[in-house]
């Protein structure tokens, strides 16, 4: 329902500084978002963050933009925790953060909100306070959350610097012949398909190197070490040798139950730690489609 409001202020605003005062539940960041979407008026004319009111003035908006979601409640499994980190083991299908500002998606974000330092304002950060880096939705396994500023600070340092080793399992369709190797690809956006990536040699340096680790007539499952850390790296580099991740439609892969991309390990070096590695275990739909004994996955 669209709700009008009349400014009668003695002196002149920002719409931004205006709206976030009437509703001092969401950030002036959320509140800046909305406007720029188009979703707020002032005297019937599409206005931006910085319009000044004057006497008078006329605001039209949808109030319900302004109210925060209900969240979604997830259970997650905890892996570790201490004063500094929280590292989860994230199931295929939950995102690492909403996208959307006013998104009611549960997120590993969201999930994690509770753990965090007050010294973080989870409020103005784009819903990914603690957020250090990420997996797709349809990958399972190992991520970390910072659980201070200090902390966010020197993870997202060590994942910049290239410091932290991750490790991944990826069932490909296919017998791959190399037991072994190192794929050396520049990754670039996809024109056709912005939200995918594709070898281009106007793209970034991405470098994964893989070891076969069991195979059949028609899957092998890979340890893929991805050395630099490119969206949809291992997706784009494991379709390029002819050997798409099983379940990833989006770049050539066989429709299955889910991506079958698992974070099974990730080493770093923890505030208060040596540094350490922590694990998840090979989600047993995997098993379905390959045999692999613990001593394989010995990672």
């Amino acid at each position: 329902m669209v709700q009008n409001l009349k400014y009668i202020e003695a002196h002149s605003q920002r719409l931004d500084v205006y709206l976030r005062n009437q509703f001092p539940q969401i950030s002036r960041n959320q509140v800046s978002k909305v406007i720029n979407s188009g979703l707020v008026l002032v005297n019937g004319i599409l206005a931006k963050p910085s319009t000044k009111l004057r006497a008078n003035d006329r605001i039209s908006f949808v109030k319900e933009q302004f109210n925060p979601p209900t969240i979604e409640k997830l259970d997650l499994d905890i892996i570790y925790e201490d004063d500094f980190c929280l590292v989860i083991n994230k199931p295929s299908g939950i995102i690492t953060h909403a996208k959307g500002l006013l998104s009611s998606e549960g997120s590993v974000a969201s999930f994690a909100k509770s753990h965090l330092d007050p010294d973080i304002d989870f409020s103005n950060s784009n819903n990914r306070a603690g957020i250090v880096h990420r997996l797709d939705r349809g990958t399972s396994g190992v991520i970390i959350v910072a659980k201070t500023s200090d902390a966010q600070k020197y993870l997202s340092r060590q994942f910049a610097t290239r410091k932290i080793r991750k490790t991944y399992l990826a069932l490909v369709k296919g017998k791959v012949s190399k037991p072994e190797a190192q794929i050396n690809m520049p990754i670039e956006r996809n024109p056709k398909q912005p939200s995918t990536f594709r070898p281009g040699p106007n793209g970034r340096e991405a470098l994964s190197r893989y070891l076969v680790i069991a195979s059949n007539d028609q899957y092998s499952l890979l340890k893929v070490t991805p050395i630099t850390g490119r969206t949809h790296q291992i997706r784009v580099h494991l379709k390029a040798i002819n050997h798409p991740i099983v379940g990833d439609t989006v770049y050539g892969g066989e429709p299955a139950e889910r991506l079958m991309l698992h974070a099974a390990s990730i080493e770093v070096n923890l505030p208060n730690l040596y540094p350490t590695t922590f694990s998840a275990p090979l989600p047993k739909i995997f098993l379905k489609y390959i045999r692999v004994n613990k001593k394989q996955l010995n990672l």
